[in-house]
């Protein structure tokens, strides 16, 4: 590990100040400090914002939610507010990582962390995202867990969050604060898709802080939920996922959102899958019908062409147990 400095601030002036002089945030540390300890990252300044006030969950106007960026994993996950509103995000969240992570990581440093590509992470290989124009060691390597979706001739590396896949589906908005004040960023705008600069991963300025994570309100009645297919089923990551919501009124789907982890570059939000669903009634039939458009446009590498059959049964899945919810007796 490198030398580095450290300061712990009390107040968002503070971070703010300490950002804009090249300081690297640190909440929870779980991904930040693996990556220093195997020298992938090296931050000369690391700016403790723990104690900052950005730890609530609010509602807001017509059922919508605020998570605040310091809210621990574990906290959001069991929060009343967030499992009777949006299951989705709770059963995302229980999907992630082990009970020790969830009761450290923050909402704000889950949807920051960086990809779990092995050749990201081991720093003898090449890596654009890493080192820009080493080239990609997994385009030519084994790259079964890689992306299907939304990769590039520089990048084929998947984002591990199984809580952002929750956010893509739910079409969440990340709130930031910075030098030149505050903005908002649509979920499907705040990470960025490698195409020629994989380094380049969120819409984040210089200097800025994540403060809140938002979901606007969605009508009622509404049934979510998330499944996760992974290696094993203990702490792993996704090898496919499927985030599912629908509203129905009067047997029929008015809104549908659909996104898919473990398989994109980044959660990769399924507009075939929804076009298809919005206007029918729910069947058996129509899901399976639905999760065949799911891979749309996938380009398979070499040893990973199989996600594209396990994301349609993964979507179908979904479909059919959200759908169920909604009283589907199909």
């Amino acid at each position: 590990m490198h030398p580095f400095t450290y300061t712990k601030v009390s107040d968002i002036a503070g971070a703010l100040a300490a950002g804009r002089r090249g300081g690297r945030y640190l909440a929870g540390g779980t991904t930040l400090v693996d990556l220093m300890r195997e020298n992938v990252e090296r931050p000369s300044t690391l700016v403790d914002i723990s104690a900052l006030p950005l730890g609530e969950i609010t509602a807001t106007a017509g059922g919508g939610l605020l998570i605040g960026a310091l809210v621990r994993m574990a906290e959001a996950a069991a929060h009343p507010k967030v499992r009777a509103t949006f299951p989705v995000i709770s059963q995302a969240l229980e999907s992630s990582a082990s009970a020790q992570l969830r009761n450290m990581a923050t909402i704000g440093g889950n949807i920051m962390q960086r990809t779990r590509c092995p050749y990201f992470r081991d720093v003898t290989a090449a890596c654009n995202k890493r080192e820009p124009g080493s080239g990609c060691a997994a385009l030519g390597g084994f790259n079964r867990t890689h992306a299907i979706l939304g990769a590039s001739d520089h990048c084929a590396a998947t984002h591990p969050s199984d809580v952002a896949v929750a956010f893509a589906a739910l079409e969440a908005n990340v709130h930031l604060l910075g030098p030149d004040g505050q903005r908002s960023v649509a979920f499907a705008d705040f990470l960025l898709p490698p195409g020629g600069t994989p380094h380049r991963e969120q819409a984040v300025r210089p200097g800025e802080l994540i403060t809140a994570v938002e979901i606007p309100a969605h009508p009622r009645p509404l049934a979510s939920g998330y499944l996760k297919v992974r290696d094993r089923q203990s702490y792993e990551f996704a090898l496919t996922s499927a985030a599912v919501v629908l509203h129905l009124r009067d047997g029929v789907i008015h809104e549908a959102k659909v996104a898919a982890g473990g398989v994109g570059t980044v959660p990769w939000k399924l507009p075939a899958v929804e076009r298809r669903l919005i206007g029918e009634r729910p069947s058996r039939a129509l899901w399976a019908e639905a999760a065949e458009r799911a891979a749309d446009g996938a380009r398979p590498l070499e040893h990973n062409s199989f996600k594209i059959e396990l994301l349609k049964r993964t979507v179908e899945r979904q479909l059919r147990v959200v759908g169920d919810l909604m009283g589907d007796a199909a």
